[in-house]
């Protein structure tokens, strides 16, 4: 794997050199520049072209959202990954409607910030000329994608532990819909083992994420998703319900 030229923007000094430290240490990746002006970060990004801008939305000058919308603007080929104080479902949202590939909340460690690069470029391969291996790749990326779009439009913000969860259990539903009606010997364990976490847990975060969707109040967004009208007021599907209606729905309209 060639090395991924990198741009890191970091308010904090101490996360700047975890970052920077870490990233100079791992072969696969090659450090441009760092600062924690939002200004100067333009003029490395300019210089370098970096592949990935890592950015946090506080920053000395212009913020983070500045920076990402002038990427946006001039339609510069690097992916935006954000590193943040703020876990706010409205901050995280704009984050990701101004081009933001992913929104880390801290803590988070350099290593997972390291990882989700990576998915984040796998997922950018052009579809022309690629091996048999790297289509399938892509074409789970894409799926992975068409999910996050529907947690997005429904409220289900991607920082919460639930997001990964839901989404893991949908694609595992979707290569196998029988195991729908076993979540709790088969799904959750499957989920839990790729996690490194208990079935337990799996299913608490799942089911935390759909009660924040529904407590948003986005019922009527919800039914249009699934282009009928599913739930009525407070009304909320099972964990079940919920994965068995987004994997159908995916299904049905050949997105995989």
């Amino acid at each position: 794997m060639k090395n991924i030229n990198i741009v890191i923007l970091e308010s904090s000094e101490d996360f700047l050199n975890d970052l920077k430290n870490y990233f100079e240490s791992n072969e696969d990746f090659n450090v441009c520049g760092v600062a924690n002006n939002g200004s100067v970060g333009i003029s490395l990004i300019n210089q370098f072209k970096p592949d990935v801008v890592v950015v946090n939305l506080v920053l000395s000058g212009m913020d983070g959202f500045g920076v990402m919308d002038y990427i946006r603007k001039n339609k510069l080929p690097c992916a935006v990954v954000v590193v943040s104080n703020f876990g706010d479902d409205k901050i995280v949202n704009t984050a990701i409607s101004r081009g933001a590939r992913y929104y880390f909340v801290k803590p988070v460690a350099a290593e997972n910030v390291a990882m989700r690069i990576k998915d984040i470029l796998n997922e950018s391969v052009p579809s022309y000329n690629v091996a048999p291996e790297v289509r399938d790749k892509r074409r789970s990326a894409s799926l992975d994608e068409k999910i996050s779009n529907i947690f997005i439009s429904i409220g289900i913000p991607p920082h919460i532990k639930g997001y990964q969860y839901l989404r893991e259990g949908i694609k595992m539903a979707i290569e196998n819909p029988a195991v729908i009606n076993s979540v709790t010997k088969e799904l959750y364990p499957a989920i839990a083992q790729k996690f490194s976490t208990t079935a337990s847990k799996v299913e608490r975060a799942i089911r935390h994420a759909i009660e924040v969707a529904w407590n948003r109040g986005r019922v009527d967004a919800i039914n249009a998703i699934f282009g009928v009208r599913v739930y009525i007021g407070s009304e909320r599907p099972t964990n079940s319900e919920f994965i068995a209606l987004v994997a159908d729905k995916l299904i049905l309209e050949e997105l995989i």
